[in-house]
């Protein structure tokens, strides 16, 4: 039987037999991401050492940059046979999505934080890969309810091995502004202070966003913070009302959505924005700044096309690539490069305006809520979520296909946000994650057609891998429960 890997490779050969690693096994590789990731893997998990090998001597384990540049930036090819293991690629980012295969191959106790006895068995197989769209991605909402650097390493840690390449952080909202900005201080000082539901709130300090930022980066996850404007601007239109035609706003606790709006028509706006923007910029080394302009529903479509007109220069000033939700298609000049992010369920008409952007080459980072939006409710009776698109069950965030949404689209890729309304806690984060969140990874990340008895197997088999890991919250989705 193939290995249960998630996601499906592009092509899998498997072998007769396995190879062992004892204590006598060695590693080789270039320095990099991926060396520094598969020694503390497996030295944390085996408590083996994994020299070097001797002079003259092959490694057990092997990566090398050796791979054909056909294989591009990811892609890769990995041999498990009687001589060891050799994992190519043409570049390090690719030999790290190669290590995430192999920690797929090895027993689940491989995920676990503490030594354990193995054995530590590898099945003869070979495999090469390479992903279908370029935009894997996952969101985590920090606004709605603040998760601090701890919870977002360990989200990060949780997505790593299903070989996403986006994280996307929505940094502000109606609720709270998560973000040190240090021309702006009243943004935390006051901004911050609360969330759905009340305080306690919270905030990045700007050495935060970098620990993050380099945390992702050293996993080869490029992170896209959004400031979402011009609505969902509560928190910082009460830290500074100038941003406001209100003559005092407050603070906000709720979570109904539409009522706020920028001051579209004053110069200050459009200053503070830059400001917001630069210092961000300067914050974030990946290509993409994302600036929502979702649900502006007290702001007319003419002064949406004025905002708009105005707020998308100032990225493109940073040389950043401008990602916006899917309303934005209806803007004026949208700049070369554009991502739209579609988000509304798949049982709603497309419309228009991102059909017309869409051939006129903006490119579609597809999330459609009643497919990939994990903050959704599993069933009616689950506790934890919500259930305005429906109900996602964790077939559905499985059986679908990105490029049959707008066709002709040029397809960015998938991303799968997660909303946090009703989420306080990383057990609550793991709880919507699992097990909707490998589906999402094979969709974004396979060409193969998609299987669901095969992927069912494959997951039932996750879940020793998730224990191991100490994700003990998952959600014991009937898919999970052998027929």
């Amino acid at each position: 039987m193939e290995p249960n890997l998630i996601p499906v490779p592009r092509a899998l050969l498997p072998g007769t037999g396995e190879l062992v690693l004892d204590g006598r096994a060695t590693l080789t590789a270039p320095d990099g991401p991926a060396a520094a990731f598969l020694r503390a893997l497996l030295t944390r998990a085996t408590g083996l050492p994994f020299p070097a090998p001797e002079p003259g001597t092959p490694a057990t384990v092997a990566l090398t940059l050796d791979g054909p540049p056909s294989l591009g930036r990811e892609g890769y090819l990995l041999d498990v046979a009687e001589g060891g293991v050799r994992l190519r690629a043409h570049t390090d980012e690719g030999l790290f999505r190669a290590v995430q295969t192999l920690r797929q191959l090895l027993p689940p106790q491989i995920e676990s934080p503490t030594p354990s006895a193995g054995p530590w068995t590898l099945p003869y197989v070979a495999v090469e890969d390479g992903p279908r769209y370029a935009w894997r991605g996952v969101m985590l909402d920090v606004a709605r309810h603040f998760f601090d650097v701890a919870a977002v390493k360990g989200f990060i840690d949780r997505v790593v091995p299903y070989k996403f390449n986006v994280l996307h952080l929505h940094l502000s909202d109606d609720q709270g502004w998560r973000l040190e900005m240090a021309g702006y201080p009243r943004l935390t000082e006051h901004g911050s202070t609360t969330a759905v539901g009340g305080p306690p709130g919270g905030f990045f300090t700007q050495d935060d966003f970098k620990e993050i930022v380099a945390y992702a980066a050293e996993r080869y996850l490029t992170v896209v913070p959004e400031i979402d404007v011009p609505g969902h601007t509560q928190a910082a239109m009460s830290s500074y009302p100038f941003l406001s035609t209100q003559e005092a706003p407050e603070l906000y606790e709720g979570v109904e959505v539409g009522f706020s709006e920028l001051a579209i028509h004053r110069d200050s706006t459009y200053a503070f924005l830059d400001d917001v923007f630069g210092e961000l910029s300067a914050l974030t080394p990946g290509g993409f700044l994302h600036i929502g302009g979702d649900e502006a529903l007290s702001t007319t479509p003419e002064d949406y096309a004025h905002f708009m007109s105005r707020v998308l220069p100032l990225v493109g000033e940073r040389g950043k690539t401008v990602v916006a939700w899917q309303e934005a298609a209806s803007a004026p000049g949208l700049p070369p490069g554009v991502h739209l992010q579609y988000w509304r369920p798949t049982s709603e008409d497309v419309p228009d305006a991102l059909t017309a952007a869409a051939r006129a080459g903006a490119k579609l980072v597809m999330s459609p809520a009643d497919r990939v939006y994990l903050d959704q409710k599993y069933a009616e009776d689950t506790e934890l979520g919500l259930k305005w698109a429906g109900t996602v069950s964790v077939r559905q965030s499985y059986e679908w296909d990105p490029e049959a949404l707008v066709p002709g689209a040029e397809v960015a890729g998938v991303e799968a946000p997660l909303w946090t309304e009703t989420l306080h806690t990383p057990d609550d984060l793991d709880h919507m994650l699992f097990p909707r969140l490998p589906g999402v990874a094979d969709v974004a990340w396979s060409a193969a057609p998609r299987d669901w008895d095969s992927h069912a197997r494959r997951l039932r088999a996750h879940t020793a891998r998730w224990e191991a890991a100490g994700i003990t919250t998952y959600y014991r989705a009937p898919e999970l429960t052998e027929d």
